[in-house]
């Protein structure tokens, strides 16, 4: 997950103090937004190594930028699959702690969704872009809250943890993955205003006219 975040500093041309900070953000941001949902102390303030590692692994990726070595992995997607795991595992271990807190179904899938994709969208958020997760039209949250849902549905059905465990976190990365690969996904929508359709100005409150009128 931190190397989506280090690509995403290095196309914004951040220093490393944006790298680092990204490549920590993108990793740790989801499951702080599960700890902080759930009332529970946030994971990496008791134990830092996983900022560390984050921050090592971010630190990383700038060398192998200039050996263009990232180039090969973007272009084949590779940087993308790596994430679209990083993510299947946050969603299925943030369902798992939901439901070992005390929530409900319903809820330990929602905390499940978030804390896979919420390290995305904080990314994006200091990145100065729309998240990722909301624009692309590809499977990304849907596929997380698939993965959660087949999850919870699984120990109802007593599947052991383990068992259930790999079988959501591969259906994740399957439609995510396949989504990448294909270009299947989720409907876009369109909107623009009609030619000639006077608006106000939401500064100055007098009427503007769209171009084109």
């Amino acid at each position: 997950m931190a190397v989506t975040g280090a690509v995403a500093a290095g196309r914004k041309k951040m220093d490393l103090v944006g790298v680092v900070a990204l490549g920590c953000l993108v990793s740790v941001g989801g499951g702080t937004m599960r700890d902080l949902l759930l009332g529970r102390s946030v994971f990496w303030v008791s134990n830092p190594t996983f900022v560390l590692v984050a921050a090592v692994t971010a630190l990383a990726v700038v060398p192998l930028a200039r050996t263009r070595v990232l180039d090969v992995l973007d272009r084949y997607r590779i940087v993308q699959v790596v994430g679209a795991a990083g993510m299947a595992l946050f969603a299925v271990i943030g369902t798992n702690i939901a439901l070992v807190a005390g929530s409900n179904r319903a809820a330990a899938v929602i905390v499940g969704v978030v804390s896979g994709v919420g390290g995305g969208v904080i990314r994006d958020i200091f990145a100065d872009q729309i998240p990722e997760v909301l624009r692309n039209g590809q499977v990304y949250a849907s596929a997380a809250l698939v993965g959660a849902t087949v999850y919870v549905v699984l120990l109802e059905l007593d599947v052991s943890v383990v068992l259930a465990f790999w079988i959501a976190f591969s259906v994740i990365l399957a439609a995510r993955t396949l989504s990448l690969y294909s270009g299947l996904g989720i409907p876009t929508f369109h909107y623009e205003r009609p030619a000639g359709d006077d608006r106000s100005d939401p500064q100055t409150g007098r009427g503007v006219r769209v171009a084109g009128s």
